[in-house]
C-alpha cells in the first residue's frame, strides 16, 4: 500500500468493527479491561459489530455461552469463526475428513460418512489429538491418495491462556506438510477469503476495522484484505512481532476499551 493511499485509508470513517475474541475481548473467563462497557459504547454509536475468531477448540455455541456468561451482550449470529468457515469448505468440497479437533469443536461439522473412506484431514487446536497415534493416522490418510487434502482451520503459532502463552496448532500443520509433501489449505485468519467473507453485507473493506491482539493473523491479514487494523496490547501481543508487520497497524492501543475510544474519536473528527 503506497504512503499516500495509506494516509487516505487512515482518514476513512469506520462503519463496521470486526472484533477478535480470545485475547482481545476476553482471556478465558475474564473480560479484558473496559471491554464490557466498550462493546456497549460501540453498539450505541450505530457501528455494525461482528465477532471474528480463529478459536478452534470451542464450538460456536460454546463461544456464545461463554461470552454471555461473562457479561457480553450479543447474538450468536454475530459470531463468524474459522470453524464455521471450515465446515462450509468441507461441505463445498464434499470431503469426508479425519478430524484432529477437540470434542466440542467437532460439533460444528457434519458426521463422518462411514460408507466412504476418509479423504482428507482437518486440523484445529486439539491438544488431546496431538500425539503420535493421531498424527500418524492423519499421515496415513494423506498418503493414501495424491488428491487427499490437508485442511488447517488455522495455523496459529500460539494463543493466550490465563497461565500465559500456549502452543497453537501451527507446528502440527507444518509437521504434516513436511511429512506428506502436501500444502495445507488454510481457512481462518489471516486468509483474505476469511476476512472478506466476514464483512457485513453491503459494506466495503475500507469501511471496516479489525480489532485484534495478533499482529500477523488479525492485523496484517485484515489490512491486506483492505481493512483498517487496530492492534491491542492484551492477549498474545508481542512488541517485536508488532514492529515487524508492514504496513504498520492503523493504530496500536492498550486494550479493546481504548480501541473503541479510538474509533469513536476518529468518526467524530471526520
Amino acid at each position: 500500500m503506497f504512503p499516500r493511499r495509506l494516509e487516505q485509508f487512515r482518514k476513512m470513517p469506520v462503519k463496521a468493527a470486526l472484533i477478535d475474541l480470545s485475547g482481545t475481548l476476553h482471556v478465558e473467563d475474564d473480560p479484558t479491561p473496559n471491554a464490557l462497557m466498550g462493546l456497549q459504547r460501540l453498539r450505541s454509536s450505530n457501528i455494525t459489530v461482528k465477532f471474528v475468531t480463529n478459536t478452534t477448540k470451542d464450538s460456536k455455541q460454546t463461544l456464545y455461552d461463554r461470552l454471555i456468561k461473562i457479561g457480553f451482550k450479543l447474538d450468536a449470529n454475530e459470531i463468524y469463526s474459522s470453524l464455521s468457515a471450515a465446515a462450509v469448505y468441507v461441505a463445498k468440497e464434499n470431503l469426508n475428513p479425519l478430524y484432529l479437533l477437540s470434542i466440542d469443536a467437532r460439533k460444528d461439522f457434519p458426521e463422518e460418512d462411514l460408507s466412504r473412506p476418509q479423504d482428507s484431514v482437518v486440523v484445529g487446536l486439539a491438544p488431546i489429538a496431538f500425539d503420535y497415534e493421531h498424527l500418524n493416522k492423519a499421515f496415513t490418510v494423506l498418503m493414501q491418495q495424491k488428491s487427499h487434502k490437508l485442511v488447517a482451520v488455522h495455523q496459529g503459532k500460539y494463543y493466550k491462556r490465563s497461565d500465559g502463552l500456549a502452543l497453537g496448532p501451527g507446528c502440527f500443520v507444518k509437521g504434516l506438510e513436511y511429512a506428506t509433501d502436501k500444502m495445507a489449505t488454510i481457512i481462518g485468519k489471516p486468509n483474505q477469503f476469511f476476512f472478506k467473507s466476514a464483512i457485513p453485507e453491503g459494506m466495503q473493506p475500507h469501511e471496516c476495522v479489525m480489532i485484534g491482539d495478533d499482529a500477523n493473523d488479525d492485523i496484517a491479514g485484515a489490512m491486506q484484505a483492505g481493512m483498517q487494523g487496530i492492534l491491542v496490547k492484551t492477549g498474545k501481543f508481542l512488541p517485536e512481532v508488532a514492529a515487524s508487520i508492514s504496513p504498520p497497524p492503523t493504530a496500536v492501543v492498550k486494550n479493546f476499551g481504548e480501541a473503541v475510544d479510538w474509533i469513536l474519536c476518529k468518526n467524530n473528527c471526520n
